[in-house]
């Protein structure tokens, strides 16, 4: 039997966010951030004082925790954004602003995977990355049925029809890929 935590445990944040580029400034969006802000905090930390991060999520009490510990350690950099992804034009992050896109363990939760990466590409400026984490296409005790896994050599070769050149494909854990797109 497999003991699986979560967290760090089941993706390091750091290997990812290091492999995203993260640097002081930048304007960062996790899309589908998740209650726990389990990358929120660490790329607040990383892009400091004069950066912003935009967590988003469709979730309002995912927001309202996150909202609540920013309140309680002071941060000034992170941004609660609700949304629905799949909607384009929804979300309230102006177009061609944001440095980099997360969608980490996002594309699986929704059967509306184009929709979702055309509001995702919108927010993103020229050249900007989009950095995708999902289960790998393999049965697991955990995490979801592999019918609603999201394939990725699908993803690779759906980039270039959404505006994104792939770049990389990086090792993200046992359980999971790592994509990176920059968006052209």
């Amino acid at each position: 039997m497999v003991k699986i935590t979560g967290g760090n445990a089941l993706l390091d944040v750091n290997v990812i966010l290091t492999k995203a580029g993260l640097k002081e400034g930048m304007v960062v969006a996790d899309l589908g951030c998740g209650g726990t802000g389990h990358f929120v905090y660490p790329a607040s930390d990383m892009v400091g004082k004069a950066g912003r991060v935009y967590a988003v999520d469709i979730m309002r009490t995912v927001l309202e925790t996150i909202n609540k510990r920013k309140k309680q350690e002071a941060i000034d950099n992170i941004e609660t954004v609700w949304s629905n992804l799949e909607i384009f034009n929804a979300t309230q992050i102006e177009s061609g602003s944001v440095d980099i896109a997360l969608l980490i363990n996002t594309l699986y939760q929704s059967h509306k995977r184009v929709e979702i990466m055309r509001e995702t590409i919108r927010m993103m400026k020229k050249d900007s990355l989009l950095i995708i984490v999902e289960w790998k296409n393999v049965n697991l005790p955990f995490g979801p049925p592999v019918d609603e896994r999201v394939n990725c050599n699908q993803l690779k070769d759906s980039a270039p029809k959404l505006g994104l050149e792939f770049k990389e494909e990086f090792f993200v854990g046992q359980y999971h890929y790592g994509l990176i797109f920059q968006k052209i």
